[in-house]
């Protein structure tokens, strides 16, 4: 993708690749998973698919390729179904997009306690300080993660906010991909 800044590390350009993707989508989407893989060695080692994915014109030599993966399923919960994966070796990392609805700290205070789930999701989708959110979480192997979150009210590249432990349930749900 050509927005993403070149003085970025690989895995933040790949984080930001994915929300620019994610973006072209639209909002009201599903969640959805990319394993990364290393550029180089995607070129070296499967170049028909490297051509496919339009890899074989590029110069740069490092980096992370994302490639999504099929639908997450919609009958199981997100972290229910993140428990179930396991990575070829080939795979050096994974990230997810997924959209939620957010609160600000000062309204998570007034969350009456005692609700079921549903309960609490339907308390949060009509209160009035919600902010829809589409976060994209990335990890590596080796530790590493980053994380994008772009507000749906500020739909813009330029107010993206990318940082490491935005996220950091989702990141370490990732992470747990990568264990035995």
């Amino acid at each position: 993708m050509s927005n993403t800044p070149m003085a970025a590390s690989p895995l933040t350009r790949a984080v930001l690749e994915i929300d620019e993707y994610a973006s072209g989508l639209g909002w009201d989407q599903p969640a959805r998973l990319f394993a990364l893989v290393d550029t180089a060695r995607l070129r070296a080692q499967e170049p028909s698919l490297a051509a496919q994915l339009g890899l074989d014109e590029e110069q740069e030599t490092t980096g992370l390729t994302p490639i999504e993966q099929d639908e997450i399923p919609t009958d199981k919960q997100l972290d229910e179904f993140l428990a179930t994966i396991a990575w070829p070796d080939a795979v050096v990392g994974c990230a997810l997009t997924v959209e939620r609805l957010m609160l600000p700290p000062s309204a998570e205070a007034q969350v009456p306690q005692g609700l079921s789930d549903a309960k609490l999701a339907k308390w949060v989708a009509e209160h009035p300080e919600r902010q829809e959110v589409r976060m994209t979480v990335a990890v590596l192997r080796d530790g590493a993660r980053e994380s994008a979150v772009r507000l749906r009210e500020k739909d813009s590249p330029t107010e993206v906010l990318t940082g490491a432990d935005l996220v950091p349930g989702l990141a370490d749900a990732l992470t747990a991909t990568f264990e035995d």
